[in-house]
């Protein structure tokens, strides 16, 4: 079986299925007709792509202790064809997940590869000798690195993230207003894989953690008119959480805008699972400065709803039974604190060691009891039941009627074109002869602007 691998032409050219598969190329777009023409307007370019560790990658489904890690010439052949394309692409950012980090190996040829062709490169661990990590790459053409950072979350999973504040090598933009930073910050991340329902909290940890870091990174630094991108893989869809979650707090799916895609559009894929399952988890997430976002806390608090909603109707009840549920053998037609927290423990959202703290529950319960008065009526169950907790506030801040004082310029990124490889994906189809990973790679340009911001933005 393994000699039929040496024989395959996966090892020794490109995948039939990407074969046709043309990336940009330093200042190349294609067009939504197909064909590719040059950006005469600078550009930036980002790729995520989860390589698959050869430690995952399964080389025999009957016998599924026989991994790549084990043979030298898969493993260095397909990532020496990985890194072919990544240079032939030249993002200006690349956001590798699943990096091999243990193998010293593999590490020096990614870093004296990508270094020879003028990236920095910065990796990192998963917590507790997990084998893979992160890698991030940044040519130093496009961007000097002001600042580097590790979030480890410490927590199910061992996940982490890598923060970087980046800044234009030549600025983008010719302004009057020499106090206008042309600077990035870019986040790289692989989040859990939701192996049941009750890891959705989980997520929910890692995604707010990173934005309460970049929250406090901006405001320490006074960053608030800088962009922000989010890439990686979030082993999760547009359905989840975690997307509406993001979408809450001002990004937007660089792809999806691209495509001129609505949340509710499902139509690409990026990853086969170990379940045989195709979805779309690949994300490369755009905020602009001038987009107007509600606090983190209650963004937060309404994901949290949405999952407690989630599991309810999991659970086959509508809305009379999900509050008959909650408030429990409670004589009144109201629910207690008490109830409350039964009930959370019974749809196993905590008494866990990744569940809801007592803080949160707490956090959770003064949003949703409104009157204060210690218990929920059915109208207040409502906000819990349609995940809400302030007035929705999504308009962007950049238009003249929406704020007073519109004061200054600020830096951002206007999403030119994305694209998937291999290039079937795109339609919700994943190729049979396509091995390089378990995940296409994406691929987004953007276009700088000047954005309008308000004081209060700023």
């Amino acid at each position: 079986m393994l000699v039929s691998f040496f024989k395959d032409p996966e090892f020794a050219n490109v995948d039939s299925s990407e074969n046709e598969s043309i990336p940009f190329r330093g200042t190349i777009l294609r067009t939504k007709s197909g064909k590719f023409s040059s950006v005469s307007e600078p550009c930036v370019s980002c790729t995520t792509f989860n390589i698959l560790a050869p430690i995952y990658k399964r080389l025999d489904q009957q016998n599924q202790n026989v991994r790549e890690s084990d043979f030298r010439a898969f493993w260095l052949a397909r990532n020496e064809r990985i890194v072919d394309w990544l240079l032939y692409e030249s993002s200006s950012i690349i956001c590798l997940q699943e990096f091999w980090v243990v193998n010293e190996e593999l590490v020096q040829m990614y870093e004296q590869r990508l270094g020879a062709s003028g990236y920095d490169t910065f990796k990192l661990a998963r917590t507790n000798n997990r084998g893979d990590g992160l890698l991030t790459a940044i040519h130093k053409e496009y961007f000097r690195v002001l600042n580097y950072r590790e979030l480890l979350f410490n927590d199910f999973g061992d996940r982490v993230a890598q923060l970087l504040h980046v800044q234009s090598v030549i600025p983008f933009l010719q302004n009057n207003d020499d106090s206008m930073q042309q600077e990035i910050l870019i986040v790289n991340t692989h989040l859990l894989f939701p192996h049941d329902s009750s890891l959705s909290i989980v997520r929910l940890h890692q995604v707010y953690k990173i934005l309460q870091y970049l929250e406090t990174y901006q405001r320490e630094n006074k960053l608030s008119q800088v962009p922000v991108m989010l890439c990686g893989d979030w082993n999760g869809s547009k359905r989840g959480h975690v997307y509406k979650f993001l979408r809450s707090q001002g990004f937007v799916s660089s792809y999806d805008i691209a495509h001129e895609y609505t949340d509710s559009d499902h139509k690409w894929v990026s990853h086969r699972n170990h379940r045989g399952n195709i979805c779309g988890v690949d994300f490369i997430w755009l905020r602009n400065p001038n987009k107007s976002i509600k606090p983190l806390k209650i963004s937060w608090a309404e994901a949290a709803f949405g999952i407690i909603k989630y599991q309810l109707q999991k659970a086959q009840l509508n809305e009379k039974d999900a509050f008959d549920f909650l408030r429990a053998d409670n004589n009144g037609n109201y629910i207690t604190y008490s109830d409350f927290c039964d009930a959370l423990k019974q749809l196993k959202l905590t008494s866990l060691s990744h569940g809801l703290s007592f803080q949160e529950m707490k956090d959770l319960w003064v949003q949703a009891d409104v009157d204060g008065n210690g218990v929920l009526d059915y109208d207040e169950f409502k906000r819990i039941w349609y995940c809400t907790c302030s007035e929705h506030i999504d308009e962007d801040s950049n238009s003249e009627d929406s704020n007073e004082g519109i004061a200054k310029e600020a830096f951002g990124f206007a999403v030119k074109n994305a694209i998937l490889f291999p290039r079937e994906v795109e339609k919700g189809i994943w190729p049979e002869n396509y091995h390089l990973s378990d995940h296409a790679r994406l691929t987004a340009l953007f276009s700088p602007v000047r954005l309008r911001c308000s004081q209060k933005s700023l």
